[in-house]
């Protein structure tokens, strides 16, 4: 990286002033060659100074993902999201798509005018949080490309974990008004709460623990992935989310009278592989890992 103010070092011999009659002078009290050489030597340590100042400036450009003056923290803020998806499945959607970074403590959205089209996701670990920023900077959600940065404040869930947090008593107030409904809903339908409560274990799961379906003669490579093991609210957009970021990527089917499965289809079936590998395992929630297959056809 050069300067444009060193082009002017290889004048150092040219003669500052001349007389009337061509002959050489002194320029305030020092000769020309001497002047000149003065002259130099403060033009390369300028250029000196603003080559470190350049560096510097780069440097930290480079140490801040975000390219803004909020340091990484474990929590990332997004907006430009749609306002018209629904508050659960947003949530939903937004875990789905940056657990692949790392452990979520927490994701946040709010109904509020003020917080629509925003969201904010806790990671346990800083590192997931940047890794996260990096990657799905400018991904395309519910038809809008995703804008993240750290987070500028600590989260509550994090300010408990070291000791920091301060209790809003207002938010207190609601939480306990919000308990106290589904209190009294789950004690007038004691059904719901064992029907939309925690998902079963996996051996009583029909599709991880029947071991006879697992056993079968697998499906030759193909095109088509079959997804076992999801969450009954999983919906096709956070399948989309997920199975679109592997090339080749068509679509996804789920049958509604069957939760908890679904096909996802790639152009060829070396596509449909990668993204097997890729996916394998993956856990929409603490306790449904994913369990893909070839589709049968």
């Amino acid at each position: 990286m050069e300067c444009y103010l060193c082009q002017f070092s290889e004048f150092a011999d040219i003669e500052l002033y001349r007389g009337p009659n061509s002959t050489p002078r002194n320029f305030n009290g020092i000769h020309r060659n001497s002047a000149a050489r003065l002259l130099s030597s403060k033009l390369e340590t300028l250029c000196s100074a603003l080559l470190v100042k350049e560096t510097k400036t780069v440097a930290m450009a480079e140490n801040t993902p975000n390219g803004g003056d909020v340091p990484p923290n474990m929590t990332i803020y997004i907006n430009n999201l749609n306002e018209k998806t629904k508050l659960d499945e947003l949530k939903k959607s937004l875990h789905a798509v940056f657990s692949q970074f790392g452990k979520i403590l927490e994701v946040l959205a709010f109904k509020t005018l003020k917080h629509k089209g925003q969201a904010w996701v806790i990671f346990e670990e800083a590192s997931s949080a940047t890794n996260a920023l990096r990657q799905m900077q400018g991904f395309p959600f519910y038809d809008k490309p995703m804008r993240i940065q750290y987070a500028k404040t600590k989260s509550d869930i994090i300010a408990k974990a070291d000791g920091t947090f301060v209790p809003r008593e207002k938010r207190k107030k609601q939480d306990d008004r919000g308990r106290k409904k589904k209190e009294q809903h789950d004690a007038l339908n004691p059904a719901y709460a064992g029907a939309y409560g925690a998902a079963p274990p996996l051996s009583q799961n029909p599709y991880m623990g029947a071991k006879a379906a697992v056993q079968e003669a697998p499906a030759p490579p193909n095109n088509i992935l079959f997804i076992q093991n999801l969450p009954h609210q999983t919906t096709p957009m956070m399948l989309q989310m997920l199975y679109c970021q592997y090339p080749g990527f068509k679509e996804v089917r789920m049958v509604e009278a069957k939760p908890g499965i679904a096909f996802v289809e790639y152009e060829n079936e070396m596509q449909s592989t990668v993204a097997m590998q890729g996916l394998q395992g993956f856990k929409i929630t603490q306790d449904n890992p994913m369990l893909i297959t070839y589709a049968k056809k």
